[in-house]
C-alpha cells in the first residue's frame, strides 16, 4: 500500500482501498515490509477474510499439489494446500481426508464424482 505519510518516530498513515475501510490506516513500524512489487506474492483483498472484530481469518484458497505418504504398513493421501495468511502467501502439506472435511469447497472434482456414482 502506499505510504501517505510518517507518523511520530515509528509509525506510517497508509493509503488503503474501500474494501478495508474499517481498518485504522495507521501502522507501526513492525508491522510493515518493503514491497517488492511481485504481483504473484500479492493477497488479492477477496481473499482476505476479518471477522466481527477485525481479526485476520487464515483459510486454505487453493491445492496446489497432491501425493501420498508412505509409513510402514500404510498410505496416507496429503495435499499441498495454499494459504492466504498476514505473511503472505503460506504452503503446508496436510491430511487430503481432513481438508475435505473442513474445506469440501476445494475439491469440487471429488464431489462431482461422489454425485456421479450414487
Amino acid at each position: 500500500f502506499k505510504i501517505l505519510a510518517k507518523v511520530g518516530i515509528v509509525a506510517y498513515r497508509l493509503e488503503l482501498p474501500e474494501q478495508l475501510s474499517k481498518v485504522h490506516s495507521t501502522f507501526h513500524v513492525s508491522k510493515l515490509k518493503k514491497c517488492m512489487a511481485d504481483e504473484p506474492l500479492a493477497i488479492p483483498l477477496d481473499e482476505i477474510q476479518v471477522d466481527d472484530k477485525l481479526n485476520f481469518i487464515e483459510e486454505p484458497v487453493e491445492i496446489m499439489d497432491r501425493e501420498v505418504k508412505r509409513l510402514k504398513q500404510s498410505r496416507i493421501p496429503i495435499v499441498k494446500v495454499r494459504w492466504n495468511s498476514k505473511r503472505g502467501p503460506e504452503f503446508t502439506w496436510e491430511r487430503e481426508d481432513q481438508m475435505q472435511k473442513k474445506y469440501p469447497h476445494l475439491f469440487p472434482n471429488t464431489a462431482l464424482m461422489a454425485d456421479t456414482t450414487s
